[in-house]
């Protein structure tokens, strides 16, 4: 671990404690809302609205970041903003207030995204890339790991009570802003002529990239296409007859797989190059996609979500180092928060996608779609992607 400087020690930090709070209330979110009068459908307007805004204003907020040639201040504030939404959601249940508050926390991840990645960067080389990025990935999955044990505990002794819960998970994210206030940003060259950064700037920088990040962001976006929610997953569990909290143990032991396997996988990008590593991760995405169509067996569905955890630690963390790469430093942000900003969107449209295809076909129709697009994709990077470690 000699790469990892103390920056990306304390960034990983703040994003183990955020997911901890995140993921404290992701498995009891729905049934909150639900508790509170809001309807499936507007629960998944809430959402939608909430992703939208956050993919856009990571471009946005990227961009803004590399004009004004500062990353710390986005960090600080985007962990900020998510921080505070957590008790707001809990202390009034007016729909109007709900959407603000959800809107408020979607909004802090855009400010903070391109910054922090492009700290990140900035803390690696070339060869390090996979390792650092894997690092952070592990860290930050871990709190996926903490947050929704910490809840079952919780429940287990205090069943309905959301609010508390809610004000539990507060707790958390303030000691992750403290932590923010420990990082030292590097002082960067920066032109005295700052262009105006209006909301969508960011989209000039698609005509301006290197051809190879064209390329590469096309191949991420199709595959994200095929890439709905992980709900779909935990869905299929529910229709196989398995119990909530099951379902719930299973996910965690999913964030587990991913939490231990991302440095190690990072590191070993680093070596044998981040195109090979994405391409392994995309096709173990498709066996466990294809076993997801048929399978029914409670043991082999934690077989099929080791390999799950497995195929996220080989992709997730591993493209946007690959980004990094291949953008020039002084657009690291904007880079990053462009296709995050795109991956949003294309997030939102796969989710709808397969719910349509799984409520007009089957579920198995939805799971073997999304194998079949997958194999697609990785022609595609293996015809049009061709340079390996960049």
């Amino acid at each position: 671990m000699k790469y990892i400087t103390r920056t990306v020690w304390i960034l990983s930090l703040v994003s183990l404690l955020t997911d901890t709070a995140s993921e404290m209330l992701y498995p009891i979110m729905p049934i909150y809302l639900k508790s509170i009068g809001f309807s499936i459908v507007l629960i998944g307007v809430l959402e939608g609205f909430a992703e939208a805004i956050a993919g856009l204003s990571k471009g946005y907020f990227g961009k803004k970041s590399d004009n004004l040639g500062k990353r710390l201040p986005f960090v600080q504030i985007g962990y900020g903003l998510s921080a505070i939404s957590k008790p707001m959601m809990a202390l009034f249940v007016f729909p109007l207030w709900i959407f603000f508050a959800r809107t408020i926390d979607r909004i802090g991840k855009g400010v903070r995204t391109g910054a922090r990645d492009a700290m990140l960067s900035d803390e690696a080389t070339a060869k390090t890339k996979g390792e650092i990025f894997g690092f952070h990935r592990s860290m930050d999955t871990l709190g996926a790991v903490i947050g929704p044990a910490m809840a079952l505990i919780y429940l287990y002794y205090y069943p309905t009570d959301y609010k508390t819960l809610f004000l539990i998970a507060f707790i958390p994210g303030v000691l992750a802003v403290i932590a923010t206030l420990l990082i030292k940003e590097k002082q960067r060259e920066v032109s005295t002529d700052k262009p105006k950064t209006s909301f969508f700037s960011f989209l000039n920088y698609w005509k301006e990239s290197p051809i190879l990040y064209r390329k590469l962001v096309i191949g991420l976006l199709l595959f994200t296409l095929f890439n709905s929610s992980d709900v779909f997953l935990l869905l299929k569990l529910k229709q196989s007859g398995i119990s909530d909290t099951m379902i719930i143990g299973v996910y965690i032991f999913y964030n587990l797989i991913y939490a231990l396997f991302a440095y190690p996988l990072g590191r070993i990008a680093d070596k044998i190059g981040m195109k090979k590593m994405f391409l392994i991760g995309l096709v173990i995405f498709s066996i466990v996609y294809f076993g997801m169509a048929f399978n029914t067996n409670l043991y082999l569905y934690f077989g099929l979500f080791f390999l799950y955890g497995v195929y996220a630690s080989a992709t997730e963390g591993i493209s946007k180092a690959w980004i990094s790469n291949i953008s020039d430093k002084k657009d690291t942000a904007t880079a990053i928060g462009t296709f995050t900003a795109f991956q949003s969107i294309c997030t939102m449209l796969a989710s709808s996608m397969a719910g349509l295809i799984w409520y007009n076909f089957s579920a198995n129709a939805t799971f073997i779609i999304t194998g079949v697009g997958t194999i697609g994709v990785i022609f595609y990077f293996f015809i049009k992607v061709n340079v390996n470690n960049k």
